[in-house]
C-alpha cells in the first residue's frame, strides 16, 4: 500500500509496532510490542489489561483520499476504512489471518477453491443482514471497468474471471459463486499461499448495494460492517462512534476523533488535545531526553515499510541502467538515516524491510560510492551530467520547502554526481493519480505492508504486468521467478525465490531503496489496550481510556 511520511507531521494511520509473523497462513513470523501504561512488557509476557468502557480518544489524522473500500490505495484512507468496513477475513494484532465476517472456510484438495461460511448474526450498521450475494456484488463492483479501481487487479486478480471483468470481457466474476445466503465460493487460478492475506485488503470488503446506489456521495454516510460507524466527516476532523450492530465484542470507546489541524502534534499532546501523537524530527531529541516527562510516554517501533526513489526505466535518462546505478551510488543512505532522520530510519540495502519474511541480511545492495557513481555516468550514453535532460523529482506535498530528506538527496546528487535536480510538489491525491498514470520520470514515495508476505512488495511492485509497477520495469528472469513463487507451496523455497528476484531488482536499479522507518510515538498512560501493528488493520476497538 502506498504510504507517505511527512517528517514533522503525524502519519494518519498511527501504525506503530513492528510485527513479523510466526506460523500464520502465509507461514511467517513476528515481533509484538504491547503498550501498557507507557511501558513495554518484560520477557515474562504481556500484562493483563483491564478494560474500562467509555471515553473518547483523540488522534491527529490526515484527510482521506477516499472512504470507498474498492478505491483505497493509500494508508491515510485505509486507516478509516478498516474501522468502518470489514471483509471475510482480517488481520489480528499478531498479523495472523483470522475469521472476520466469515466464521470459517474450507479449501479444496487442489488448493484453488475456498468456501466461506458467513456468521449468521452479521449485519450492516442499519441492521440489515449481510449475505453471500452482498459479497459477490462487492467483489464484482470492485472489478467493474466503470469503477476503475486502482487496486482491484493487484488484490483480486488471482480470482478466476476477475481480470476478464476488469478488462471488460465479462460482466461478472466466474470464480465467485453464491451457494446460499451464508456460503460463498471463490476459486483462484492456482494454489497460492498468500491468497487469504490478500482478502484482508479493503477491495474485498463488503458494501451495501442500496447504500452505494443511493448517490455519488454515499461514502458520506456509509452503511458498513466494521466496529465503528462514521459520525462526522468535515475539513477539520473525522469522528467515529461504535457500530451497535457489530457482530463481535464492540468498541470500548464512545468516540474516536481524528483532528486534521491544530498545530504541532507534540504540542497538542502536551496540552491535552491528543492522547496519541507521532513525533516529528523537530521533537525527537527532547522526547528522548530522560529528564523530560514525555520520555516516559515514548514508544519506538520499527515499521514494515520502505521509502524509496523510483525511476521510469523507459524515459530518458533512466532508460540507461548506468545512469540509474550512478544515482543510487551517489546517495549516502546511512547519512540519511543517522544524520538527517536522526536514527528514526534504518538505511535500506534492499526492498524488503527487516522483520518481513524473506528479508535477506546477506543482500548486497548498491553501495554509496561517489567515485564509482561518476564513472558509471561517464560510461553511460550521456557521458556526464551536462548532457542529461532536466531531472525533475516529483514528491507529494504542499509546503514551501521540500522535506529535509529530499533536500539532502538533491544535495548529494549535486555534490557527488554534478546533477541539478528540480523538485516539484503536488497534493497527495493528485500525486496518487499521476503515479497510477505513470506520469513521473523520477519520484519519491513509500510502501507500507498490507500483509506480512514478500509477495506484497516484490511481486506487486515489480512484476512487469502489475498495475503497481510504476517504473515500467521489466526483467523476464524476475517475472519467471515471481511466477514460480506464486504457486510454490514450500515456504523456504518460496522465500528463496523472492530473495533471488529482489537481488536482481536491486542490481537493475529501477528503485533506490532509501530507508525503513521507525515510528516514535507518545501515548498517554491512561490509554489502555492499544496494540499497534506494522500493517493496516482495525485496532481501535481494543482501546479504552481510563482517566
Amino acid at each position: 500500500m502506498k504510504g507517505r511520511r511527512r517528517l514533522g507531521a503525524v502519519l494518519a494511520i498511527l501504525l506503530l509496532v513492528l510485527l513479523a509473523l510466526i506460523g500464520t497462513t502465509c507461514g511467517v513470523g513476528a515481533w509484538l510490542f504491547s503498550r501498557y501504561n507507557g511501558r513495554l512488557p518484560g520477557s515474562n509476557g504481556t500484562p493483563e489489561i483491564t478494560v474500562h468502557h467509555g471515553g473518547e480518544l483523540h488522534l491527529f489524522g490526515q484527510p482521506p483520499v477516499t472512504l470507498d473500500p474498492a478505491l483505497v490505495e493509500d494508508s491515510y484512507s485505509a486507516a478509516y476504512v478498516v474501522e468502518i468496513f470489514s471483509g471475510l477475513v482480517t488481520l489480528d494484532r499478531n498479523l495472523n489471518v483470522v475469521p472476520d465476517l466469515a466464521e470459517r472456510w474450507d479449501v479444496s484438495p487442489d488448493g484453488r477453491t475456498y468456501t466461506f461460511y458467513l456468521r449468521p448474526n452479521t449485519t450492516f450498521q442499519d441492521g440489515k443482514p449481510v449475505t453471500a450475494a452482498d459479497f459477490k456484488y462487492s467483489l464484482e463492483r470492485a472489478c467493474s471497468p466503470a469503477l476503475a479501481s486502482p487496486a482491484a487487479r493487484s488484490y483480486l486478480g488471482d480470482i478466476v474471471g476477475a481480470i476478464d471483468m476488469i478488462e471488460g470481457r465479462a460482466s461478472s466474476i466466474s470464480g465467485v459463486r453464491v451457494l446460499d445466503d451464508h456460503r460463498l465460493s471463490i476459486t483462484i487460478d492456482a494454489p497460492k499461499a498468500y491468497f487469504l492475506a490478500k482478502l484482508t485488503y479493503s477491495t474485498a470488503f463488503v458494501v451495501d448495494r442500496t447504500n452505494v446506489e443511493s448517490g455519488a456521495n454515499w461514502t458520506e454516510h456509509p452503511n458498513g460492517t466494521g466496529p465503528f460507524r462514521l459520525s462526522q466527516h468535515n475539513d477539520q476532523q473525522i469522528v467515529l462512534e461504535p457500530n451497535t450492530h457489530y457482530y463481535g465484542t464492540g468498541p470500548s470507546l464512545d468516540r474516536v476523533t481524528f483532528l486534521f489541524s491544530g498545530g504541532s502534534p507534540v504540542d497538542m499532546y502536551e496540552n491535552g488535545q491528543l492522547d496519541i501523537a507521532y513525533v516529528g524530527l523537530d521533537d525527537i531529541d527532547r522526547v528522548q531526553d530522560p529528564t523530560n516527562m514525555l520520555s516516559h510516554d515514548l514508544t519506538v517501533a520499527p515499521q514494515l515499510d520502505v521509502q524509496y526513489l523510483a525511476m521510469n526505466v523507459n524515459e530518458p535518462p533512466f532508460d540507461d541502467i548506468k545512469v540509474r546505478r550512478a544515482f543510487a551510488e551517489a546517495i549516502d543512505r546511512e547519512k540519511l538515516a543517522k544524520v538527517v532522520l536522526k536514527d528514526t530510519g534504518v538505511a535500506a540495502t534492499g526492498i524488503l524491510p527487516p522483520g518481513m519474511p524473506g528479508y535477506n541480511t546477506a543482500l548486497q545492495g548498491l553501495p554509496f560510492d561517489p567515485e564509482q557513481a561518476r564513472k558509471l555516468l561517464q560510461e553511460s550514453r550521456y557521458k556526464d551530467a551536462a548532457h542529461l535532460p532536466q531531472v525533475v523529482l516529483d514528491i507529494a506535498g504542499e509546503s514551501d520547502a521540500a522535506p529535509p530528506t529530499i533536500e539532502a538527496i538533491v544535495a548529494m546528487l549535486h555534490d557527488n554526481l554534478g546533477v541539478n535536480v528540480r523538485v516539484e510538489q503536488m497534493p497527495w491525491d493528485q500525486f496518487l493519480t499521476a503515479l497510477d498514470q505513470r506520469q513521473f520520470t523520477l519520484f519519491s514515495s513509500g510502501w507500507i505492508a498490507d500483509y506480512p508476505d514478500p509477495q506484497d512488495f516484490i511481486d506487486i511492485l515489480f512484476d512487469s504486468q502489475s498495475h503497481d509497477n510504476q517504473t515500467g520495469y521489466r526483467n523476464p528472469q524476475v517475472d519467471q521467478l515471481l511466477q514460480q513463487a506464486r504457486v510454490e507451496q514450500n515456504r523456504d523455497a518460496r522465500l528463496r525465490l523472492y530473495q533471488q528476484a529482489e537481488a536482481m531488482i536491486v542490481q537493475d536499479a529501477p528503485w533506490i531503496p532509501l530507508w525503513h522507518s521507525r515510528d516514535y510515538v507518545l501515548v498517554k498512560p491512561y490509554v489502555k489496550g492499544a496494540v499497534f501493528s506494522a500493517a493496516v488493520r482495525p485496532w481501535l476497538k481494543d482501546v479504552s481510556v481510563d482517566r
